[in-house]
């Protein structure tokens, strides 16, 4: 039976990735929470159950996600191939990195020597930095491109970290310490204030029709949950409601839901190619060329230069 023959928009126009599935989104839905969660556990002050906690639970998390792509891989094995090419890959970085992640915050869990948790932020934010930088490497794809792209994955990590943060100190001493909650709203708020730079950039700069639907879609959703509520929560917990420790937690595995959804919808909904582009239309013998055109692209006035 013949295939259908597909149109030429069909060909030329933006398609979502395919390349990188589920495991390929965990890495960065768990990797990046998992960093941000070391980074701020250095910098809390937590007691030591809290600090332990966290410190496992970063790790945990760093390395659920790296397990998912080692699983995305045919033949697993050959990931030791990815320490090949520190000089050009941010993967390969990521990986070092992890190395050392692992080795700093099992040590730091083990002692709680200050300077090994301290070391072990440092390298959960090298981490999640690397991972960033991963996605915006990947010049084919529009939405992960995009200058902001990188703090805007920066952002969601930390803003993830700093929620887990909330969630693990609420069991602890130190989840009466306002400190920690006012650093959730500065959090947030700056992810948010980088999710609005991000889609505007990506609006007015031009990108597949199909991502700025899903993603102008999923921003009211994400603002909300991601953001106004756990604020809401986390003012009613530094008011004195009753049940301080259920509202911060709430907050927190909010912030955390929120972040978790948008780097899926980043990596696997979003993701549409670049497609092709004509800077002009050719015409068959003589006469003017045609516009310049991009089949599948939201065309803003001005900004959509091919």
């Amino acid at each position: 039976m013949n295939k259908p023959i597909k149109k030429m928009p069909d060909l030329v126009s933006p398609r979502q990735q395919r390349n990188w599935d589920w495991r390929a989104a965990a890495n960065f839905i768990a990797g990046g929470a998992g960093g941000g969660l070391l980074l701020f556990t250095a910098l809390a002050g937590l007691d030591a159950f809290a600090t332990r906690a966290a410190i496992l639970l970063g790790l945990v998390l760093i390395a659920s996600g790296l397990t998912c792509v080692w699983f995305e891989i045919g033949r697993p094995w050959r990931a030791l191939n990815v320490y090949k090419h520190f000089a050009t890959s941010w993967m390969t970085r990521e990986a070092v990195v992890a190395v050392g992640v692992f080795g700093a915050g099992g040590l730091a869990f083990l002692t709680l020597a200050p300077s090994l948790v301290f070391l072990s932020g440092v390298l959960g934010l090298t981490f999640l930095y690397s991972q960033a930088r991963i996605l915006a490497a990947n010049k084919g794809i529009p939405s992960w491109r995009h200058p902001a792209s990188v703090p805007l994955m920066v952002a969601t990590g930390l803003a993830e970290g700093a929620g887990f943060l909330v969630v693990v100190a609420a069991f602890g001493t130190s989840a009466t310490s306002p400190w920690i909650l006012a650093g959730l709203i500065v959090i947030v708020s700056v992810r948010a204030w980088i999710w609005k730079t991000y889609l505007a950039g990506l609006t007015v700069g031009g990108a597949p029709e199909g991502a700025l639907r899903i993603l102008n879609a999923t921003g009211p959703r994400f603002v909300l949950v991601g953001h106004v509520l756990p604020a809401l929560l986390v003012v009613a917990a530094l008011a004195g409601m009753p049940a301080r420790a259920a509202l911060s937690v709430a907050a927190g595995l909010l912030v955390v839901a929120g972040g978790w959804v948008l780097k899926f919808i980043l990596v696997r909904r979003a993701a549409f190619t670049q497609g092709l582009a004509l800077r002009h239309l050719p015409v068959r013998g003589q006469g003017p060329a045609g516009p310049a055109t991009k089949p599948g692209w939201k065309t803003i006035a001005g900004t959509n230069r091919v």
